[in-house]
């Protein structure tokens, strides 16, 4: 196995296991001679994670290769501790060959130690020890001379060389403690470097649980224990789209709700406001978690409304904190803030909400937040958790290269932060709306009664990081109710809500029965209003806006045979958009229609009987009908389910974002069903 192999095998066992590095966090490298093109000589490469990669996934087009003669050249040219930054575009002149990514700022530690092979981590353990009041001592008396104490230093070049520095003066040891950071571990081969790297983790696992206290957290506090999990999951669903309005002051946002074991014991501990209000201390966890969270002060036992309004005035206290907090460390060359609103929201009882650009960012930062609760409680067990200081934060997370790779990031897609969730979306124009909404960047929450096809479909759109099944049968009340609680808890909330869920039984007027108008009418009639009522419930509770969409019918204004209890149930969802349109607008919501007609190929409907049914009222043969119904129109198309979801995603994506209580025509061009 050649050595850029072994360096990814490395990364990926470590990177799987959360107590040896956070997602994204840490880097490794491997140092190894590669044949020069250009002269046919040999010449030495580090081959080291770029920035923003994942070791638990890193791939070869993951890591940055710079010649070893060129990068440890740069400290001839170093301008010292207060230029430093201008060293990580110096890297860009030690690289070897195109491609790959970029060289991170920890390229540097990677490069000037001499070992071949280099491991950066955060374990919860290290971090514990490095943010100890007294982590020097304990790091000396946990590892001996074995594992050497490196004091705080912001990552950068001058970390690199004081790393470097510990390792020529101290050859017995395999790695050092970074204060208030992390770990960093070495070997002469891949093997003995992981081997050292797990060593150091797992020392400090049992260097804490052997010499740490019982209770790190002190008493429990009987009115925080947790509720049972149904009235949690209750609560959080209540409070859920209340506290994503508040992240989403200054930016929208999509939130993630965790309820673990670790942070409900957390919470309820006598400690835990002491502590939360210290904030993180790792680099990569406050980049996320931002400097605090914000702590309900309140027992989940409260009512809810009182806790609601208590959170609204948390909120604006947390926005003037964070304000101040940027006043009093930002210079003129700080970046703009970029919000003042948390990211991480603690509720005693309850849980953690947390919140970030998309899903997986929201996820993270919570799962960052465990993070530092691992480590305040390894800290606090073996001496005092002392993080970094507020003004060494404000360097990391207003840095201007953290600013740099922000700004590299793509562009977000139209529906970015966006939540969708789609009735009828097992099948059909359904399935074709939700996969359409997930392209452009919406969280998508699949809804049908039929729980295999909405899990088929959401699992075809992407993880739960992406669409998540739920299953709904829109007659039912408690059903519904159900499904938003789902998609709040998934995703924080719900911003755009397609009512499409429908069923078509065509008979003449003599043949049809009370059942089948109740039936019609029920699903798409009562099953839209009630869908519409409850996500209403979740808009103005928000404070968000949002947009609610009718997948009507052509049949909503033309009359045909044999149609009576289709076509009226689609007229009333039809005056429901005009209805709700002109309610709504009050709370920046938006109600349009989409009208479809001839949708044969791909539709649930047609394939339930429906479209042998129009076949024989037309006298076409089934297979004839979509060629049918084209022909009839004036573009002579025929209309397929993706042109519908284009149609919703039009009235969705911003260009038409004045315009409501509006009906789209996807028909292909039925003069008769023109708007009047």
């Amino acid at each position: 196995m050649g050595t850029v192999d072994e360096l990814i095998g490395r990364s990926n066992r470590l990177g799987a296991d959360p107590r040896n590095t956070n997602f994204a966090g840490g880097n490794t490298s491997a140092k190894c001679p590669v044949k020069d093109p250009v002269t046919g000589h040999d010449v030495d490469v580090v081959w080291v994670k770029g920035s923003g990669g994942d070791l638990g996934t890193l791939t070869k087009s993951g890591l940055a290769a710079l010649r070893l003669d060129r990068l440890r050249a740069l400290v001839d040219v170093y301008p010292g501790v207060e230029r430093e930054d201008e060293m990580v575009a110096a890297f860009d002149f030690c690289l070897h060959g195109k491609g790959g990514a970029a060289p991170s700022i920890d390229t540097a530690m990677h490069g000037l130690v001499t070992a071949p092979h280099v491991d950066h981590l955060h374990p919860d353990s290290g971090i514990a020890l490095a943010t100890a009041a007294d982590g020097e001592a304990l790091t000396r008396e946990c590892f001996g001379n074995r594992v050497i104490w490196v004091p705080w230093r912001r990552p950068g070049f001058q970390l690199g060389l004081d790393i470097a520095q510990v390792a020529e003066e101290n050859p017995q040891a395999i790695g050092c403690v970074l204060g208030g950071h992390g770990i960093t571990a070495w070997g002469a081969n891949s093997e003995e470097c992981e081997r050292n790297s797990l060593q150091i983790i797992r020392e400090a696992e049992r260097f804490i649980e052997k010499r740490g206290k019982k209770s790190p957290f002190g008493a429990r506090l009987a009115a925080n224990e947790p509720l049972a999990e149904e009235q949690r999951h209750t609560r959080a669903a209540a409070l859920a789209p209340v506290i994503r309005g508040f992240a989403s002051t200054d930016q929208p946002q999509v939130g993630h709700f965790n309820d673990s074991d670790v942070v409900l014991d957390f919470l309820a501990s006598a400690e835990h406001p002491r502590l939360a209000a210290l904030g993180t201390s790792c680099p990569d966890h406050f980049l996320r978690t931002k400097v605090r969270p914000m702590v309900l002060d309140l027992p989940p036992t409260a009512p809810l409304g009182d806790a609601i309004a208590r959170l609204r005035e948390l909120h604006t206290a947390y926005r003037g904190d964070y304000a101040a907090y940027y006043d009093a460390h930002a210079t003129k060359e700080s970046p703009p803030m970029r919000g003042a609103d948390p990211a991480v929201v603690l509720v005693p009882g309850v849980g953690m909400f947390s919140f970030g650009r998309n899903k997986q960012t929201a996820r993270v930062a919570g799962e960052f937040y465990v993070n530092a609760i691992n480590v305040m409680r390894g800290a606090e067990a073996i001496s005092s958790y002392q993080p970094i200081s507020d003004a060494e934060k404000f360097r990391i997370e207003y840095w201007a290269l953290e600013e740099a790779k922000l700004a590299r990031m793509p562009a977000p897609k139209p529906l970015a932060t966006r939540v969708a969730l789609v009735t009828g979306a097992g099948s059909g124009i359904g399935r074709a709306i939700a996969q359409r909404l997930a392209a452009e960047g919406a969280c998508v929450v699949v809804a049908d009664r039929d729980a295999k096809s909405a899990a088929e479909v959401a699992s075809g759109i992407g993880t739960a990081d992406v669409a998540v099944p739920v299953t709904v049968d829109v007659t039912d009340e408690a059903a519904i109710a159900a499904a938003f609680d789902a998609a709040v808890l998934a995703f924080g909330g719900v911003d755009l809500v397609v009512n499409n869920a429908g069923l078509s039984v065509s008979k003449a007027l003599s043949e049809t029965t009370a059942a089948d108008w109740d039936l019609q009418h029920d699903v798409m009639a009562r099953g839209s209003f009630l869908v519409a009522r409850e996500a209403a419930r979740v808009l103005e509770q928000q404070g968000m806006g949002g947009d609610i969409v009718y997948i009507s019918s052509k049949n909503s204004l033309v009359a045909g045979p044999n149609n009576i209890a289709y076509g009226a149930a689609k007229a009333d969802q039809s005056h429901q958009v005009r209805l709700l349109a002109a309610e709504l607008g009050g709370i920046g919501v938006r109600v349009n229609g989409v009208n479809p007609d001839g949708v044969v190929r791909g539709s649930g409907i047609f394939a339930g009987g429906w479209g042998a049914n129009r076949a024989a009222v037309y006298g076409v043969k089934e297979e004839e009908l979509g060629a049918f119904y084209a022909g009839r129109t004036l573009l002579k198309k025929e209309v397929l389910p993706e042109h519908v979801a284009a149609a919703v995603f039009a009235l969705t994506g911003g260009d038409l974002s004045q315009t409501t209580g509006a009906h789209i025509p996807v028909d292909a061009g039925v003069p008769a069903a023109f708007l009047r």
